[in-house]
């Protein structure tokens, strides 16, 4: 009976370890694996931050952590349109920004933003990363577009940990993080 108990004890202890996300899954495995890794980390802060932070600013001016990660959404979609995926179509004006201010509905855009480049990376061809695009009156490629949509998420993840931290929130996936 004792043994029973331990091998059950240790099987469901190895499922609960399965389970937990690794906190370097995906790097270092080319854009995909940083596209994951960048993704996870971007809404576990948004999930750890409380709803009523949603609106904190750093001051006067600067974007609030909702208008960050819905900067970081608008991105995502308005970067991903120049390589040819069209804008969701109640993506309805670039104030949304602004006017999304809901932690849920915050949460909802940044998830339907990062699947939209995910989908679209993974399904587009490898000759078509080099196809050329204008964006700005400057000509780049398909795939230095989605080069700066990873290096623009990147970006703004630093910009939002340091959000959460100057409100005492510890991103999840850092070493002793909150409990």
């Amino acid at each position: 009976m004792v043994t029973k108990i331990l091998l059950l004890v240790t099987v469901f202890g190895a499922l609960i370890l399965h389970a937990q996300v690794d906190p370097w899954e995906g790097m270092w495995q080319g854009y995909d694996g940083e596209w994951l890794h960048v993704s996870r980390q971007l809404v576990a802060l948004a999930e750890a931050i409380p709803a009523d932070k949603f609106a904190w600013r750093p001051a006067p001016g600067v974007r609030s952590t909702s208008e960050v990660f819905m900067h970081a959404a608008g991105a995502n979609f308005g970067l991903l349109s120049i390589t040819g995926v069209k804008m969701p179509a109640d993506w309805k004006s670039p104030d949304m920004e602004k006017t999304v201010t809901a932690k849920a509905e915050v949460i909802n855009w940044l998830k339907r933003s990062l699947d939209a480049v995910k989908s679209a990376h993974a399904s587009i061809k490898p000759a078509d990363l080099q196809r050329k695009v204008k964006v700005n009156k400057v000509d780049a490629t398909v795939d230095g577009m989605y080069l700066r949509i990873i290096v623009h998420a990147n970006e703004h993840m630093g910009q939002l940990v340091a959000y959460a931290r100057m409100n005492g929130i510890v991103p999840p996936w850092s070493e002793g993080g909150a409990k």
